[in-house]
């Protein structure tokens, strides 16, 4: 099992980076708000989950560790994958999870692409006892967003495949939306234009 990785940023785009790791490159599935807090050039330490299939071998990597042990329940809920899985982290916080289990709130699961109805309710109850509010999580999630929090959060839809016009929109939606948009970190703001854009948006709307 490999538990973490530290080393070089090779590289860090959408939902994969590449880290070097005694002169190999390993590529990680991850957010694309880790993708954005890794910087190439730079070292990086990842907290990491290997899942094996019978014709895969695909390291996912998390900033944090509540991340991955949210991952790692998540994985052993029936319907739901590795890709399902990092998609939920992808629109909610384990904070906002462990919320959303608490006030068995399965409609905060149905926002994330490829989660329905009967697989956000066994979500729920699977998760139920298992997952729990993080203080410091919340305060994470309260620290000032950095000044270009609304180009980066682009730069990561585009890479994901939105256009660019479907990205400025949706952030600029999202902003407009918020009580604080002052107060919205990047990985945040990333979130909830995801979670704006969600299942909802067809593969018309990105690049071909």
């Amino acid at each position: 099992m490999i538990a973490s990785v530290r080393g070089l940023v090779l590289s860090a785009l959408g939902s994969t980076a590449v880290i070097e790791v005694g002169g190999v490159g390993l590529a990680l599935q991850v957010t694309p708000a880790t993708a954005l807090t890794l910087r190439v050039g730079t070292e990086a330490r990842l907290s990491t989950t290997l899942i094996v299939r019978e014709d895969s071998l695909t390291l996912y990597g998390f900033p944090a560790t509540d991340e991955l042990e949210v991952f790692e329940l998540l994985v052993g809920v029936t319907g739901v994958g590795p890709k399902s899985a990092l998609g939920v982290l992808a629109v909610l916080s384990p904070n906002r999870i462990a919320q959303a289990v608490a006030s068995e709130d399965d409609a905060a699961f149905r926002k994330v692409s490829g989660i329905g109805p009967k697989t956000a309710k066994l979500i729920v109850l699977s998760l139920a006892g298992k997952v729990f509010v993080s203080a410091a999580a919340a305060t994470a999630a309260a620290r000032p967003a950095p000044t270009s929090a609304s180009a980066n959060v682009q730069a990561a839809l585009i890479g994901l495949g939105w256009s660019e016009r479907v990205a400025a929109q949706a952030v600029e939606e999202t902003l407009a939306d918020t009580a604080d948009p002052e107060q919205v970190g990047v990985a945040s703001l990333l979130r909830l234009v995801l979670a704006r854009l969600g299942p909802a948006q067809q593969a018309s709307e990105r690049r071909s």
